[in-house]
């Protein structure tokens, strides 16, 4: 048994810079594609790191759970589905999909709900903008368990080492009275180069077990800490340019929700059909980075 993607959803723009509220709308528009009811989605796990006013309590996967309406009734029978949020930066979606496939290899739930997706906690693009790099997207993913030959592999980790080459606070000592509304990023020089060297050795790890598929049959999505990035980590790995597939990054580096825009993008666009497999890598802040392969159907293009 593996665990492959049922359908994806993106939300940007519009009338609100809330990622509650995108990424409720995603989660809705994803069980709409899927044909799921709410009801069946037994596990919400939101792996976004900046959040609506810098909100600590409650957890912001409940309140994304109650914005997509699932899990929202209380009689004695109703179905449950239990919410957290996962956050390990860039990588913290494929974290997701580790616990993802511990749940639905148990049977206890019948699918899990994975969001991701970051905004500037003032909910104003305005400000901020030059030194915060992250655009507004919320981005939904529908997983479920299947006994096909596709699906995600074994998601492969590496931690760097010395300092975070990525780092984000609210300092409450100059903050003052505005730090629901502030955050500070710092991002050392050379980060690029760190990230790339850890993202290199974890998609190395997960293209040992490619099943001996040739790298003109691979995809590669990866996170985007700088628009160069995934076609850095492509020319570093052998997979040629053409392969690469990248989210909208007009507005910046969508973070968290990159794998599942770029993903979901690339099934929109129906750019999937020439490969087995694709390979999704991510790297962030520690430096820390993951890779896994996905197992394409024969015939590849929108989930069913």
């Amino acid at each position: 048994m593996s665990v492959r993607i049922k359908s994806t959803a993106i939300s940007r723009g519009g009338d609100t810079n809330s990622i509650v509220e995108h990424n409720g709308r995603a989660a809705k528009r994803c069980l709409e594609r899927a044909g799921i009811r709410p009801d069946q989605v037994g596990l919400l796990i939101n792996a976004g790191i900046f959040r609506d006013s810098n909100t600590v309590e409650p957890a912001v996967s409940a309140l994304i759970q109650k914005a997509a309406g699932i899990g929202l009734e209380y009689a004695k029978d109703d179905p449950r589905t239990f919410s957290f949020d996962l956050m390990n930066g860039a990588i913290g979606v494929l974290n997701a999909v580790q616990v993802a496939t511990s749940v639905l290899e148990t049977g206890s739930a019948e699918h899990v709900l994975v969001v991701s997706g970051d905004t500037h906690p003032s909910l104003l693009r305005s400000v901020g903008d030059d030194r915060f790099p992250y655009a507004t997207c919320g981005a939904a993913l529908l997983l479920e368990h299947t006994d096909e030959p596709t699906g995600f592999g074994r998601v492969h980790t590496v931690a760097g080492e010395g300092t975070p080459a990525i780092e984000a606070y609210v300092d409450v000592t100059t903050m003052g009275n505005t730090g629901r509304g502030a955050m500070t990023v710092e991002r050392e020089p050379g980060f690029e180069d760190r990230l790339l060297e850890v993202a290199v050795d974890a998609a190395r790890l997960a293209l040992a077990e490619s099943d001996h598929a040739s790298l003109d049959e691979i995809a590669l999505i990866a996170s985007t800490p700088s628009p160069e990035f995934p076609k850095k980590l492509a020319a570093a790995l052998g997979i040629d340019e053409s392969s690469v597939r990248t989210p909208d990054l007009r507005d910046g580096d969508p973070h968290t929700a990159a794998l599942t825009a770029a993903y979901d993008q690339a099934v929109a666009d129906d750019t999937l059909a020439a490969h087995r497999q694709l390979l999704f890598v991510a790297a962030g802040a520690g430096p820390s980075a993951a890779a896994v392969l996905y197992r394409l159907p024969v015939f590849a293009g929108a989930p069913a």
